[in-house]
């Protein structure tokens, strides 16, 4: 009984963890860091833009003393048609949350391998008749995973900015949450997971919140990523991560977390199978 039960939800996490690493990648260095893995297609693209030797075994060393000239050779490879360019900067770092050395176009980052950071609030009421969290459905016309169901606040984090930063200008662009109130939220932890996207290679390093709103707060669409907003009974969002697909992928790794962490998830040896899975690193 707990391994069936583990593995209704033990599926999401699986398949948020489908990338092995090189995987036959090359390693893309900045000087002597490394910062991604590229695909060898990829590698002979970028080797071609930047005038670069590839290196022997076939990785791409881009040198410090060009390190500047990474967001510019990102977005002329975008333009070329090889990916969507999205307008907003990433830091690119060496290691999970090492400095930012340089920055790359969003659109570029799956192609260059690197890890990416964001941010993931569970919005929470706490209610006479129980435990309720507002969903979000994605607007139809986005990018990647149009029309799933969503975080109340969810969004990648941009250069120079921070966790909690970015947590407080997605609340109040997605949701029109005041800056006040969103600076209520608290971190509940980290998941990380490389996964193979058709976009490329997703190495995100997700930042967890949980937010407890007030029973009178109604979200509002701000920014046009979001269709709607609903407030559910916790029990049907475990039932619709349990039973479905309905929620973005990485949605229900954190929607996970906050079911072990209230206690809703049984029998315990399910939650334990579940809660070791979950905390493995990438």
């Amino acid at each position: 009984m707990a391994d069936r039960v583990a593995d209704f939800f033990l599926r999401h996490i699986t398949s948020s963890r489908t990338a092995t690493l090189p995987g036959g990648r090359l390693p893309f260095r900045v000087g002597a860091l490394a910062v991604g893995w590229l695909k060898p297609d990829f590698a002979q693209i970028f080797a071609q833009t930047a005038g670069l030797t590839p290196d022997e075994g076939g990785g791409i060393t881009l040198p410090d003393a060009r390190v500047a000239e990474l967001p510019a050779l990102a977005q002329a490879i975008g333009e070329s048609g090889r990916y969507r360019l999205r307008g907003e900067m990433f830091d690119v770092r060496a290691g999970e949350e090492g400095p930012a050395i340089t920055m790359l176009d969003r659109g570029a980052v799956p192609s260059f391998g690197i890890v990416s950071h964001g941010v993931h609030c569970n919005g929470l009421v706490e209610r006479p008749d129980g435990l309720h969290i507002w969903v979000a459905r994605r607007s139809a016309t986005k990018l990647l995973d149009p029309g799933k169901l969503d975080h109340i606040v969810a969004g990648g984090i941009s250069a120079g900015m921070g966790a909690d930063d970015t947590m407080i200008k997605e609340a109040g662009e997605e949701a029109g949450i005041p800056p006040s109130l969103a600076a209520q939220a608290q971190r509940v932890g980290r998941l990380r997971y490389d996964m193979e996207r058709g976009e490329g290679l997703r190495r995100d390093l997700l930042y967890c919140y949980d937010l407890v709103l007030p029973a009178d707060f109604t979200p509002m669409p701000s920014d046009g990523e979001v269709e709607a907003f609903e407030l559910w009974p916790i029990e049907r969002a475990v039932k619709t991560v349990r039973d479905t697909d309905h929620f973005k992928f990485n949605v229900n790794l954190v929607l996970i977390d906050l079911f072990l962490r209230r206690s809703l998830i049984a029998p315990a040896e399910a939650a334990h199978t579940l809660r070791h899975a979950l905390d493995q690193p990438a």
